[in-house]
């Protein structure tokens, strides 16, 4: 049996990872020899898509376009749902497990219900195409996510922790900051984690919320077909670059989600 579980570990693994060998792959051709044939590596190595992307400022922008929001969305969420889950695991007041739920049903809801009355909000008052317009956008679906896995994390702190640190003289910004946050730091890696993601992956609102100035990576990547047909290279090695900051991020808090599966809170 354990030959055969790492037998089917493999192939998953494998199939997992062509796709994306595929798309590192098709980044080092030209367009002519990734029309002209199959082929398992480059014949004709160039590193001119990836140029293209560095030196053309539409492209380069998209990313620090992309990153500007997604961290932005990240840090407000976090703001935001830390006090807010302190409160619902601590606190028992009237109508706490309704206000919960109704935080969770907007996170079930599809971004796309949202939509016109974001993009109408914005138009008006003068937020269409800027960062703030598609973070504050994103906050709608990733605060309720980061509440409900701050809830979690936060129980399982015990209350007797903050009743000592009361007896100790501790204010409660001094001990939320110094004393509960380090507690609770693979529920904060969690959740930014999430928020990331989320708001990374997310095209819909970004896409429609925006025009030139706060255009995403993903919009960007739409400027590849033309009359002359799809810039498979460059496409390609846009594909490759936007995998990246994932990477990163899984890579930075592989430990804190780890744990956080081990704890049963994700």
């Amino acid at each position: 049996m354990n030959i055969r579980k790492r037998v089917v570990l493999a192939l998953f693994i494998v199939f997992l990872l062509v796709p994306i060998y595929w798309l590192l792959n098709m980044s080092f051709k030209s367009n002519t020899e990734i029309l002209g044939g199959l082929t398992l590596w480059p014949q004709d190595f160039t590193l001119a898509n990836y140029q293209v992307i560095f030196t053309d400022p539409s492209w380069y922008q998209g990313y620090l376009n992309s990153l500007y929001y997604v961290c932005l969305n990240t840090l407000i969420s976090l703001l935001v749902a830390l006090p807010a889950a302190y409160a619902f695991s601590r606190y028992r007041f009237l109508g706490d497990k309704h206000l919960f739920f109704w935080l969770l049903t907007n996170r079930m809801a599809p971004p796309a219900v949202f939509l016109l009355p974001f993009f109408q909000l914005y138009s008006s008052i003068g937020l269409f195409d800027t960062h703030i317009a598609v973070a504050l956008a994103h906050c709608l679906f990733s605060v309720p996510l980061a509440v409900w896995i701050l809830e979690g994390f936060i129980s399982g702190v015990p209350k007797e922790i903050d009743e000592t640190a009361y007896i100790d003289g501790y204010s409660f910004p001094k001990f939320f900051v110094k004393i509960f946050i380090p507690l609770i730091g693979s529920g904060i890696g969690v959740t930014a984690f999430f928020c990331f993601m989320f708001s990374w992956v997310e095209l819909l609102l970004a896409r429609t919320l925006t025009s030139v100035n706060a255009k995403p990576i993903a919009a960007v990547m739409t400027r590849t077909v033309s009359a002359s047909g799809i810039d498979w290279g460059v496409l390609a090695a846009a594909g490759v670059l936007t995998i990246l900051p994932g990477v990163l991020v899984i890579w930075f808090v592989r430990n804190h989600v780890a744990k956080g599966f081990a704890l049963g809170r994700v």
